[in-house]
């Protein structure tokens, strides 16, 4: 079936991985580099059978994930739209027996995918708390992603708690000015941390602006804390370490 592109869409590779496309709509919804970056963190095992990622937005994720694993991936979108975008990123790779997209919230996705089952849940969230003060971007679609409108830190750690399997793997990307809350609130839903690496936007940025967080349900206490990750080199370039994540072999002129 030929994928189809709507009016304000554009297909493009998944950053440096030409055998990656992506549909995207500058007015509606565009990946982020913190999607590739914990996509990037993530240590996939060989024993993985099932990994689901938690508002899995147009796909990102999913579809780097395939470059590292045979594993049966599951998306979790709520807004409508960004999901049919997901759903024919998919179709236009050829990855339909690999990735399943399916427009929903993932507030009691268990009951519909199944409970204690995955091995692998991946997700990066809405980063801001949602009041009525809140500086809430008039794209209702910008909105819903970035805060927590539709569900909570808490609501994603209890649901990933409820869908991994004892031992599966949390992996997640959050503002790091919620550090301390995220340790709370991974902490009391049976998690341990068991990697942290901090990310950084330039290399003589004084605060860090990103934490990526790997998680164990109901493992033993040992965490690793690596080393710092910069987004960008004291020249304005992508560091060598984010160009070799994001497969760009130079920067283009």
């Amino acid at each position: 079936m030929k994928t189809i592109i709507n009016e304000n869409e554009m297909v493009h590779e998944l950053l440096g991985y030409e055998n990656i496309k992506i549909i995207q709509n500058d007015e509606m919804f565009r990946f982020s580099i913190d999607s590739m970056l914990l996509a990037g963190f993530v240590e996939v095992k060989d024993r993985f059978k099932e990994i689901i990622d938690l508002c899995c937005g147009n796909a990102p994720i999913p579809l780097y994930l395939t470059l590292k694993t045979k594993a049966h991936i599951i998306g979790i979108e709520i807004q409508d739209e960004v999901c049919d975008m997901a759903k024919r990123s998919v179709e236009l790779n050829g990855l339909n027996n690999q990735i399943e997209i399916i427009n929903d919230n993932l507030i009691d996705i268990h009951n519909k995918v199944g409970a204690n089952k995955f091995d692998c849940v991946t997700v990066n969230p809405p980063y801001f708390k949602y009041i009525e003060s809140s500086n809430i971007n008039k794209n209702d679609y910008l909105t819903i992603a970035r805060h927590e409108v539709k569900c909570t830190l808490e609501d994603i750690v209890n649901e990933s708690k409820k869908l991994l399997i004892d031992g599966g793997f949390l992996y997640l990307v959050h503002r790091a000015e919620r550090l301390s809350e995220i340790v709370n609130v991974i902490e009391n839903n049976c998690f341990n941390i068991k990697r942290m690496r901090l990310v950084y936007p330039k290399i003589d940025s004084d605060e860090a602006l990103l934490v990526l967080i790997e998680a164990r349900k109901n493992s033993n206490s040992g965490l690793k804390i690596l080393k710092p990750l910069y987004i960008y080199d004291s020249n304005g370039e992508y560091s060598s370490e984010v160009k070799e994540c994001f497969n760009l072999k130079k920067t283009k002129k």
